[in-house]
Protein backbone atom coordinates (compact mmCIF):
# COMPACT_ATOMS: atom_id res chain seq x y z
CA UNK A 1 0.00 0.00 0.00
CA UNK A 2 1.02 3.28 -0.89
CA UNK A 3 1.67 6.37 1.57
CA UNK A 4 -1.40 8.13 0.05
CA UNK A 5 -3.84 5.03 -0.16
CA UNK A 6 -2.46 4.32 4.08
CA UNK A 7 -3.50 8.08 4.36
CA UNK A 8 -6.78 7.76 2.34
CA UNK A 9 -7.44 4.90 4.46
CA UNK A 10 -6.46 6.55 7.81
CA UNK A 11 -8.74 9.62 7.05
CA UNK A 12 -11.78 7.78 6.43
CA UNK A 13 -11.12 5.24 9.59
CA UNK A 14 -10.52 8.43 12.00
CA UNK A 15 -13.39 11.00 10.10
CA UNK A 16 -10.27 13.47 9.80
CA UNK A 17 -9.53 16.66 7.40
CA UNK A 18 -5.99 17.41 5.93
CA UNK A 19 -5.74 21.31 5.04
CA UNK A 20 -2.46 21.87 3.71
CA UNK A 21 -0.83 25.52 3.43
CA UNK A 22 -0.15 26.46 -0.17
CA UNK A 23 3.92 26.31 0.89
CA UNK A 24 3.92 22.93 1.92
CA UNK A 25 5.91 19.63 0.13
CA UNK A 26 4.40 18.95 -3.85
CA UNK A 27 3.07 15.18 -2.04
CA UNK A 28 1.58 16.91 0.74
CA UNK A 29 -0.30 19.19 -1.30
CA UNK A 30 -1.64 16.34 -2.61
CA UNK A 31 -3.41 14.33 -0.27
CA UNK A 32 -5.11 17.49 1.09
CA UNK A 33 -8.75 17.81 1.27
CA UNK A 34 -8.10 21.69 0.92
CA UNK A 35 -4.93 23.41 -0.11
CA UNK A 36 -5.06 27.23 0.53
CA UNK A 37 -3.81 30.50 2.30
CA UNK A 38 -3.61 31.34 6.00
CA UNK A 39 -7.19 33.25 5.62
CA UNK A 40 -8.63 29.88 3.21
CA UNK A 41 -7.71 27.60 5.62
CA UNK A 42 -8.68 29.69 8.65
CA UNK A 43 -12.28 29.92 6.78
CA UNK A 44 -12.31 26.05 5.58
CA UNK A 45 -11.53 25.19 9.52
CA UNK A 46 -15.11 26.21 10.32
CA UNK A 47 -16.83 24.73 7.80
CA UNK A 48 -15.31 21.40 8.30
CA UNK A 49 -17.55 18.45 9.24
CA UNK A 50 -14.79 16.28 10.58
CA UNK A 51 -14.04 14.98 13.91
CA UNK A 52 -10.39 15.77 13.54
CA UNK A 53 -8.23 18.44 11.42
CA UNK A 54 -4.80 17.60 10.57
CA UNK A 55 -3.07 21.00 9.99
CA UNK A 56 -0.14 20.90 7.56
CA UNK A 57 1.68 24.31 7.69
CA UNK A 58 3.48 26.07 10.49
CA UNK A 59 2.22 26.41 14.33
CA UNK A 60 0.19 29.79 14.25
CA UNK A 61 -1.84 28.06 11.26
CA UNK A 62 -2.66 25.05 14.04
CA UNK A 63 -3.61 27.13 16.81
CA UNK A 64 -5.86 29.22 14.48
CA UNK A 65 -8.01 25.83 13.48
CA UNK A 66 -8.45 25.01 17.06
CA UNK A 67 -9.29 28.53 18.31
CA UNK A 68 -12.26 27.97 15.55
CA UNK A 69 -12.64 24.60 16.30
CA UNK A 70 -13.07 24.66 19.64
CA UNK A 71 -14.32 21.35 19.91
CA UNK A 72 -12.72 19.21 17.67
CA UNK A 73 -9.31 17.44 17.34
CA UNK A 74 -6.45 19.81 15.87
CA UNK A 75 -3.35 17.93 15.21
CA UNK A 76 -0.05 19.76 13.64
CA UNK A 77 1.57 17.16 12.65
CA UNK A 78 5.26 18.36 13.69
CA UNK A 79 4.85 20.74 16.40
CA UNK A 80 8.63 22.59 15.61
CA UNK A 81 7.45 23.21 12.86
CA UNK A 82 7.21 27.24 14.34
CA UNK A 83 6.62 30.36 12.18
CA UNK A 84 9.91 32.60 12.60
CA UNK A 85 8.04 35.85 11.93
CA UNK A 86 5.30 34.12 14.56
CA UNK A 87 8.30 34.11 17.34
CA UNK A 88 9.80 37.85 16.80
CA UNK A 89 6.48 38.45 19.02
CA UNK A 90 6.44 38.06 22.29
CA UNK A 91 3.21 39.04 24.50
CA UNK A 92 4.96 40.96 27.45
CA UNK A 93 6.43 43.60 24.31
CA UNK A 94 2.93 44.19 22.91
CA UNK A 95 1.65 44.67 25.80
CA UNK A 96 4.38 47.44 27.00
CA UNK A 97 3.88 49.15 23.53
CA UNK A 98 -0.22 49.27 23.86
CA UNK A 99 1.03 51.42 26.82
CA UNK A 100 2.64 53.67 25.05
CA UNK A 101 0.33 54.16 22.39
CA UNK A 102 -3.06 53.62 24.64
CA UNK A 103 -4.93 55.31 21.90
CA UNK A 104 -4.25 53.12 19.02
CA UNK A 105 -5.74 49.69 17.47
CA UNK A 106 -3.88 46.85 17.57
CA UNK A 107 -3.65 44.81 13.71
CA UNK A 108 -2.32 41.31 14.20
CA UNK A 109 -1.06 39.94 11.19
CA UNK A 110 -2.18 35.79 11.33
CA UNK A 111 1.06 34.84 11.60
CA UNK A 112 1.42 35.27 15.51
CA UNK A 113 0.98 32.93 18.13
CA UNK A 114 -2.76 32.44 20.00
CA UNK A 115 -1.40 34.47 23.39
CA UNK A 116 -0.54 37.35 21.07
CA UNK A 117 -3.52 37.46 18.99
CA UNK A 118 -5.41 37.42 23.07
CA UNK A 119 -3.94 41.16 22.68
CA UNK A 120 -4.81 42.44 19.42
CA UNK A 121 -8.36 44.33 18.39
CA UNK A 122 -8.75 42.48 14.80
CA UNK A 123 -6.54 40.22 12.54
CA UNK A 124 -5.41 40.38 9.30
CA UNK A 125 -3.87 38.29 6.35
CA UNK A 126 -1.63 39.54 3.59
CA UNK A 127 -4.51 39.71 1.37
CA UNK A 128 -6.89 41.57 3.41
CA UNK A 129 -4.22 43.55 5.43
CA UNK A 130 -5.29 47.26 3.70
CA UNK A 131 -8.81 46.46 3.94
CA UNK A 132 -8.70 45.73 7.58
CA UNK A 133 -6.42 48.60 8.01
CA UNK A 134 -8.80 51.14 6.42
CA UNK A 135 -11.86 49.61 8.30
CA UNK A 136 -10.99 51.13 11.74
CA UNK A 137 -12.15 54.42 12.97
CA UNK A 138 -8.43 55.11 15.40
CA UNK A 139 -5.93 56.83 13.29
CA UNK A 140 -3.22 54.79 15.12
CA UNK A 141 -2.44 51.63 13.91
CA UNK A 142 -0.36 49.09 16.22
CA UNK A 143 1.31 46.99 13.18
CA UNK A 144 2.68 43.44 14.19
CA UNK A 145 4.48 41.70 13.41
CA UNK A 146 5.47 42.37 10.09
CA UNK A 147 7.45 45.09 9.18
CA UNK A 148 7.37 44.70 5.37
CA UNK A 149 3.82 44.19 5.33
CA UNK A 150 3.31 47.07 7.49
CA UNK A 151 4.67 49.57 5.19
CA UNK A 152 2.94 48.04 1.87
CA UNK A 153 -0.32 48.87 3.47
CA UNK A 154 1.13 52.43 4.78
CA UNK A 155 1.56 53.06 0.69
CA UNK A 156 -2.76 52.65 0.58
CA UNK A 157 -3.67 54.23 4.05
CA UNK A 158 -1.54 57.80 4.40
CA UNK A 159 -4.63 58.99 6.64
CA UNK A 160 -3.48 56.75 9.79
CA UNK A 161 0.00 56.74 11.69
CA UNK A 162 0.79 52.79 11.80
CA UNK A 163 3.48 52.34 14.36
CA UNK A 164 5.47 48.93 12.90
CA UNK A 165 6.47 45.76 14.95
CA UNK A 166 10.11 44.83 14.02
CA UNK A 167 9.37 41.64 12.41
CA UNK A 168 10.17 39.98 8.95
CA UNK A 169 9.46 36.77 7.27
CA UNK A 170 12.99 35.41 6.71
CA UNK A 171 11.82 33.22 3.44
CA UNK A 172 10.43 36.66 1.32
CA UNK A 173 12.89 39.44 3.34
CA UNK A 174 16.21 37.65 1.34
CA UNK A 175 14.06 37.69 -1.33
CA UNK A 176 16.28 40.76 -2.79
CA UNK A 177 16.30 43.17 -5.59
CA UNK A 178 19.11 41.52 -7.72
CA UNK A 179 17.38 38.54 -7.62
CA UNK A 180 14.79 39.55 -9.36
CA UNK A 181 16.09 41.60 -11.41
CA UNK A 182 18.48 39.00 -12.75
CA UNK A 183 15.46 36.75 -13.40
CA UNK A 184 13.86 39.74 -15.39
CA UNK A 185 16.85 40.02 -17.50
CA UNK A 186 16.57 36.46 -17.94
CA UNK A 187 12.51 36.17 -18.89
CA UNK A 188 11.77 39.68 -20.28
CA UNK A 189 8.49 38.86 -21.24
CA UNK A 190 7.38 37.91 -17.76
CA UNK A 191 4.85 38.94 -15.43
CA UNK A 192 6.76 39.89 -12.05
CA UNK A 193 4.01 38.54 -8.52
CA UNK A 194 6.12 39.59 -5.74
CA UNK A 195 4.22 38.67 -2.00
CA UNK A 196 3.39 42.03 0.09
CA UNK A 197 5.87 40.12 2.94
CA UNK A 198 8.62 41.40 0.82
CA UNK A 199 11.17 44.52 1.39
CA UNK A 200 9.76 47.55 -0.02
CA UNK A 201 12.35 47.81 -3.01
CA UNK A 202 11.50 44.21 -4.28
CA UNK A 203 7.90 45.82 -4.85
CA UNK A 204 8.56 48.61 -6.42
CA UNK A 205 10.25 46.05 -8.70
CA UNK A 206 7.31 44.03 -8.79
CA UNK A 207 3.67 44.33 -11.96
CA UNK A 208 1.52 42.88 -9.17
CA UNK A 209 1.76 42.47 -5.19
CA UNK A 210 -0.81 39.61 -4.02
CA UNK A 211 -0.99 36.77 -1.33
CA UNK A 212 -0.63 33.37 -2.37
CA UNK A 213 -4.43 32.85 -3.08
CA UNK A 214 -3.89 36.39 -5.16
CA UNK A 215 -1.57 35.30 -7.18
CA UNK A 216 -3.41 31.98 -7.70
CA UNK A 217 -6.17 34.04 -8.96
CA UNK A 218 -4.19 36.84 -11.08
CA UNK A 219 -2.18 34.14 -13.08
CA UNK A 220 -5.81 32.22 -14.05
CA UNK A 221 -7.72 35.44 -15.09
CA UNK A 222 -4.11 36.60 -16.83
CA UNK A 223 -3.79 36.17 -20.67
CA UNK A 224 0.14 36.32 -20.21
CA UNK A 225 2.57 32.84 -20.03
CA UNK A 226 5.41 33.99 -17.54
CA UNK A 227 5.64 34.60 -14.49
CA UNK A 228 7.93 35.23 -11.78
CA UNK A 229 6.84 34.26 -8.59
CA UNK A 230 8.10 36.42 -5.72
CA UNK A 231 6.81 34.31 -2.85
CA UNK A 232 7.85 30.42 -1.48
CA UNK A 233 8.70 28.19 -3.78
CA UNK A 234 6.08 25.34 -3.22
CA UNK A 235 3.23 27.59 -4.51
CA UNK A 236 5.00 27.05 -8.04
CA UNK A 237 3.77 23.63 -8.07
CA UNK A 238 -0.03 24.23 -7.60
CA UNK A 239 0.21 27.11 -10.34
CA UNK A 240 1.50 24.47 -12.89
CA UNK A 241 -1.26 21.97 -11.84
CA UNK A 242 -3.55 24.38 -12.39
CA UNK A 243 -1.65 26.54 -15.15
CA UNK A 244 -0.06 23.92 -17.44
CA UNK A 245 0.32 25.89 -20.14
CA UNK A 246 2.18 29.21 -18.67
CA UNK A 247 5.86 29.22 -17.07
CA UNK A 248 6.61 29.92 -13.62
CA UNK A 249 9.92 30.58 -12.42
CA UNK A 250 10.89 30.95 -8.73
CA UNK A 251 12.98 33.18 -6.36
CA UNK A 252 16.94 31.73 -5.97
CA UNK A 253 16.67 30.16 -2.29
CA UNK A 254 13.05 31.48 -1.74
CA UNK A 255 12.05 28.17 0.77
CA UNK A 256 10.63 27.84 4.36
CA UNK A 257 12.40 25.21 5.62
CA UNK A 258 9.67 24.83 8.72
CA UNK A 259 7.34 24.52 6.29
CA UNK A 260 9.10 21.49 4.93
CA UNK A 261 8.93 19.48 8.02
CA UNK A 262 6.23 17.97 7.28
CA UNK A 263 6.08 15.09 5.72
CA UNK A 264 3.86 12.49 4.15
CA UNK A 265 5.40 9.95 7.14
CA UNK A 266 4.37 12.68 9.84
CA UNK A 267 0.65 12.77 8.65
CA UNK A 268 0.85 9.28 8.50
CA UNK A 269 2.05 8.84 12.17
CA UNK A 270 -0.44 11.49 13.15
CA UNK A 271 -3.48 9.91 11.55
CA UNK A 272 -2.26 7.14 13.53
CA UNK A 273 -2.17 8.55 16.89
CA UNK A 274 -3.79 11.54 16.55
CA UNK A 275 -1.22 13.25 18.39
CA UNK A 276 -0.07 15.82 18.67
CA UNK A 277 -3.03 17.89 19.70
CA UNK A 278 -2.60 21.75 19.76
CA UNK A 279 -3.97 22.66 23.20
CA UNK A 280 -4.30 26.15 24.43
CA UNK A 281 -5.52 27.95 27.46
CA UNK A 282 -9.42 28.59 27.36
CA UNK A 283 -8.88 31.82 28.53
CA UNK A 284 -6.44 32.82 25.66
CA UNK A 285 -8.26 30.90 23.19
CA UNK A 286 -11.96 32.91 23.99
CA UNK A 287 -10.14 35.99 23.57
CA UNK A 288 -8.01 35.53 20.25
CA UNK A 289 -11.07 34.34 18.75
CA UNK A 290 -12.61 37.85 18.85
CA UNK A 291 -9.94 39.39 16.31
CA UNK A 292 -10.11 36.25 13.74
CA UNK A 293 -13.51 36.46 13.70
CA UNK A 294 -13.34 40.02 13.01
CA UNK A 295 -11.01 39.42 10.58
CA UNK A 296 -12.84 36.60 8.78
CA UNK A 297 -16.02 38.82 8.76
CA UNK A 298 -14.15 41.54 6.87
CA UNK A 299 -13.24 39.09 4.31
CA UNK A 300 -10.54 39.06 1.48
CA UNK A 301 -9.19 42.32 -0.12
CA UNK A 302 -8.05 43.22 -3.81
Amino acid sequence: MSESERISDLKKEKNAVILAHNYQRPEVQDIADFVGDSLGLSLQATRVAADVIIFCGVDFMAESAKILNPNKKVVHPEPGAKCPMAAMCDVDGLVELKKVHADAKVVGYVNTTAACKAQMDICCTSSNAVKVVRSLDSRKIIFVPDENLGKYVQRFVKDKEIILWPGYCPTHDQIDPEKVTKLKAEHPGAVVIVHPECRPEVIDLADAVKSTEGMIKFVRSSDRHEFIIGTEKELIYRLKNENPNKSFYAIPGAVCPTMKMITMKSVIRALETLQPTVEIDPEIMEKARIPLERMMDIGRGD
